[in-house]
């Protein structure tokens, strides 16, 4: 079981510094942490507002997407057994299979617990016959993966998972756009999808170079 690791939530105070006391009153600047792929900065203490940490449509949104979009995830790694010669896939495959699983389980919850529709992704290969989410394979690809054997199915699995992971940053980039990701849990859930697919497309980069 992979545990979100724990991440640092909106204007949370990473450090505070005292940047010339006077007689009458301290100036204190803080650390205000950025959004995903941005650096934090130093605000003064007394410009910071405090948002609204009520979930939004835009979280729904991402959620619900999200789940349909690890479904397909899921489907492509039950591919790998019976189709790839090498020793590494597998193992990368499984690793990728355990966090998307834990991460679906928490994004039903999530969605459940607020009295949301959660997607059903028992058919239409992960996507319920919806419109297909940023970087998800289309039919043809899927087909041209189930066919693959071999270095041939290594090369598609992690071309086609890199297109997967991408896709999935994007969601997060959009999910902050449209005004998302205010709430803790989403903002703590975002901000894991956004480092731990970054870090697995490094390492499918690496893989692909290798073969």
């Amino acid at each position: 079981m992979i545990s979100l690791r724990l991440l640092v939530p909106p204007l949370l105070i990473v450090t505070a510094l005292v940047t010339g006391c006077t007689a009458d009153k301290p100036s204190v600047t803080v650390v205000q942490p950025g959004k995903p792929g941005e650096s934090g900065q130093a605000v003064p203490l007394d410009e910071i507002q405090q948002p609204d940490t009520g979930y939004t449509d835009a979280d729904v949104r991402f959620m619900q997407g999200m789940i349909r979009h690890h479904a397909q995830a899921l489907e492509m790694t039950g591919l790998v057994a019976g189709r790839t010669e090498s020793t590494s896939l597998p193992r990368f495959a499984k690793r990728i299979e355990i966090s998307q699983r834990d991460e679906m389980d928490l994004m039903v919850r999530w969605l459940r617990d607020r009295l949301e529709q959660v997607p059903n992704v028992d058919s239409g290969h992960g996507h319920g016959g919806g419109r297909l989410m940023p970087g998800m394979l289309t039919e043809a690809q899927l087909a041209e993966l189930r066919g693959a054997k071999g270095e041939q199915f290594d090369r598609l699995f992690y071309r086609y998972m890199i297109q997967h992971h991408t896709g999935a940053l994007q969601m997060v980039e959009r999910l902050y756009a449209e005004k998302g990701g205010l709430e803790p849990e989403i903002n703590q859930f975002a901000t894991h999808v956004d480092s731990d697919q970054r870090i697995e497309i490094a390492r499918m980069q690496q893989l692909l170079t290798d073969l």
